[in-house]
């Protein structure tokens, strides 16, 4: 297991990836689980889940991280659900973002508002991931690892692999 998400909004609800592409969910606080791999579209078989981010709008819209690079496949994957899992969109790919996806996160107040870290900068979208930034103001061109909003004031925190942690104001 790479990556475990439990829901803010429905205690009952807990993702799980894989290192070997399982993508696991519960919905009755882990009695059951589904595995949902099969059940995306252009999901590469057996490629690294390294995060899962349900949003804080819905219980049922997740964003999942799909890297492959470990067997040559640089392609950026980040696939969207809005209905707890039953359909799938991908809402990266190599006409949006450049080099493969270490993380995604929404912003707990707008929920169109997007950032996706990959192996060669950030990038911004401000349309739910129909289209991407690069942001560059003040930001390298270099792998972003994990994102987060810290709550009191809001601000972006970008880890970035190998060369610092950088916040961004607002």
């Amino acid at each position: 297991i790479l990556c475990i998400a439990p829901s803010k909004l429905d205690k009952n609800v807990i993702w799980v990836g894989t290192d070997d592409g399982n993508l696991q969910v519960t919905k009755d606080g882990g009695n059951s689980w589904k595995n949902l791999s099969n059940a995306i579209p252009g999901f590469p078989k057996g490629a690294w889940i390294p995060q899962i981010h349900i949003s804080n709008h819905s219980a049922d819209e997740v964003y999942v991280v799909v890297n492959d690079y470990r067997r040559n496949n640089w392609e950026p994957y980040i696939f969207r659900t809005i209905n707890g899992g039953t359909t799938w969109s991908r809402i990266a790919d190599a006409n949006k973002v450049k080099g493969h996806v270490w993380s995604v996160l929404q912003d707990p107040v707008v929920k169109d508002l997007l950032f996706c870290g990959t192996d060669f900068g950030l990038y911004v979208s401000a349309n739910g991931g129909n289209n991407w930034t690069q942001w560059t103001e003040g930001f390298p061109s270099v792998p972003v690892s994990d994102l987060k909003i810290q709550e009191r004031d809001k601000d972006l925190v970008i880890g970035t692999f190998g060369r610092a942690a950088y916040v961004l104001d607002d």
